[in-house]
């Protein structure tokens, strides 16, 4: 288990997940949040190869922060079959402040813990992170 500089724990579950995703395509996301109590970024949720996604930001609850990563496949104008896995850090602005504010501090540091991320994305509601967005930002 590693710290970051605001005192959050990353939870080895995160970076052995993160790992799977990146060398075996093993699942299509994985959602992470911060537990409190014992001041973790834990695994909430993992989205199988065969989930889109739509299925992916039904699971970002609309009042909590959350971390993701997302692997991305998409073809290019040369039409190259390529993926980018996407950072992708929810905000919602209904979420608390506090909530927030951890969220804020502790993601450069969650991030490095994440070796192969290739896109980063920024979300308060669900058009900053529409299908479109992630196809430019993929591009």
């Amino acid at each position: 288990m590693s710290n970051s500089a605001s005192g959050m724990a990353v939870c080895d579950e995160c970076k052995l997940k993160f790992q799977e995703l990146k060398a075996k395509r093993s699942f299509r996301f994985i959602v992470f949040k911060i537990n409190e109590k014992v001041q973790q970024v834990v695994v909430d949720r993992v989205g199988e190869k065969t989930e889109s996604y739509d299925d992916f930001t039904a699971c970002l609850p609309a009042d909590e922060c959350r971390y993701a990563v997302f692997d991305f496949d998409f073809v290019t104008d040369e039409n190259c079959q390529k993926s980018k896995i996407f950072f992708i850090s929810w905000a919602p602005d209904t979420s608390r402040v506090r909530s927030k504010m951890l969220y804020a501090s502790s993601k450069d540091r969650f991030k490095r813990e994440l070796d192969g991320i290739q896109v980063e994305l920024q979300a308060t509601d669900p058009s900053e992170m529409s299908m479109d967005i992630v196809k430019g930002r993929a591009l």
